[in-house]
């Protein structure tokens, strides 16, 4: 909004040269992670005594972690204070015509919505269950194939009106029509290697990494600050790879695709990660209130929308590997318990509890110390995605 009220002004008055600064995008950028940081310090202790007064308390398994137990109705549903932050900063610097940030917007306010419902159930209805599984997933998978079917046309044409024709193109010949190479599955350290999709292939990827991320997210919130600390890092690192995928100069000279109008992402992901860190003033240890699934849901859905469209579905899944590591370790935690009580009567555990960082505690190490180690190895994956960019 500011950015096309600048150029407006500018056009009125051309002695205001100064407004120029707000064509900068990476200008625009500091100011929305600002932003979204001083709305979520200035409104966070605000939003903490109104879920507080709600009595929307956290409720505490009594057969998990004991020394949890103590967090039992601290206020959860806190991923609005995020999501507030989110919205009303990049609705305020980014570029109202580029498609890509709104496209990540609705997805990131779709998977809240979907958090909401399912948090309020639980603590305000104290329904246990929350969602039935099968209706949360019914939810999350008509978002995230809305965004997949939006984004295989959208990242191949370079305005709205391309992605309708190339739409309409894709039916008229039968499904046959094929994408564009910056389409493609790219994959990480090698110049040249990667992989054509179709646009079935496209939607298909791109549903699993969207609705997967944004669950391997929720399984990952369990600790105070676990989550969002990876969150941001890895959000920021996308950011920048949004930047350079939409820039003709820097995406030629590393050879990443060049996706124009993926550039203006790097507002929202300066957004979320101001939003990140203003919640983690409050989330640290001893967290004064948790997001949520409404937080973690919608963080996890944004995060695979934006990886889809700078192509980086890969390193996403490296750079986000204790993302990955989190759900796996539910995956296969639940499988094999299922396998050996169907063989010997008995169900076994791999992990001493699980999503992972569970495990860790019941093997003695402190909450801050699961955290902390959490957020070194992501800084590292992050590091090792940032490595990608030259080795090639």
């Amino acid at each position: 909004m500011l950015h096309s009220l600048a150029i407006w002004l500018q056009s009125m008055y051309p002695e205001l040269g100064f407004l120029r600064v707000f064509q900068y995008l990476t200008f625009r950028a500091v100011m929305a992670a600002l932003t979204a940081l001083l709305i979520g310090l200035a409104f966070g202790p605000w939003v903490i005594r109104r879920l507080t007064e709600m009595k929307i308390g956290q409720p505490i398994r009594e057969y998990g972690v004991q020394q949890h137990l103590a967090k039992s109705g601290t206020p959860t549903m806190g991923g609005v204070l995020i999501l507030i932050g989110i919205a009303v900063s990049t609705l305020l610097w980014f570029d109202w015509s580029n498609r890509f940030v709104w496209v990540v917007m609705v997805v990131t306010l779709g998977f809240g919505a979907v958090g909401w419902v399912d948090d309020w159930r639980k603590v305000v209805d104290k329904n246990p269950e929350g969602m039935k599984s099968r209706e949360k997933f019914f939810w999350q998978s008509l978002i995230g194939l809305f965004a997949a079917i939006y984004l295989a046309f959208s990242v191949s044409e370079t305005s709205f009106l391309g992605v309708i024709q190339l739409f309409f193109r894709w039916i008229s010949s039968g499904f046959s029509t094929e994408l564009p190479p910056r389409a493609d599955l790219i994959v990480p350290f090698f110049k040249t290697v990667s992989y054509p999709l179709g646009v079935f292939g496209f939607i298909g990827l791109s549903y699993f990494v969207i609705v997967g991320t944004s669950n391997a997210v929720n399984f990952t919130d369990g600790l105070d600050g676990l989550a969002i600390m990876p969150v941001v890092m890895v959000g920021s690192v996308l950011g920048l790879f949004a930047y350079l995928t939409g820039s003709t100069v820097f995406s030629k000279y590393l050879l990443l695709p060049y996706i124009p109008g993926a550039g203006e992402l790097l507002i929202f992901c300066a957004a979320m990660a101001g939003a990140g860190l203003a919640f983690l003033w409050f989330n640290t240890h001893p967290a004064q209130v948790f997001m949520g699934d409404v937080g973690a849901l919608s963080l996890g859905g944004a995060l695979g929308t934006v990886a889809v469209i700078t192509r980086q579905e890969i390193l996403l899944g490296i750079m986000g590997g204790i993302f990955v590591a989190e759900v796996l370790s539910v995956m296969l935690q639940v499988t094999w318990f299922k396998y050996t009580k169907r063989k010997y009567g008995t169900g076994r555990r791999i992990f001493k509890m699980a999503p992972l960082h569970h495990h860790f505690e019941k093997s003695g190490w402190r909450e801050t110390q699961v955290v902390v180690r959490f957020w070194i190895i992501t800084m590292l994956l992050c590091l090792i995605g940032l490595a990608s960019l030259k080795l090639r």
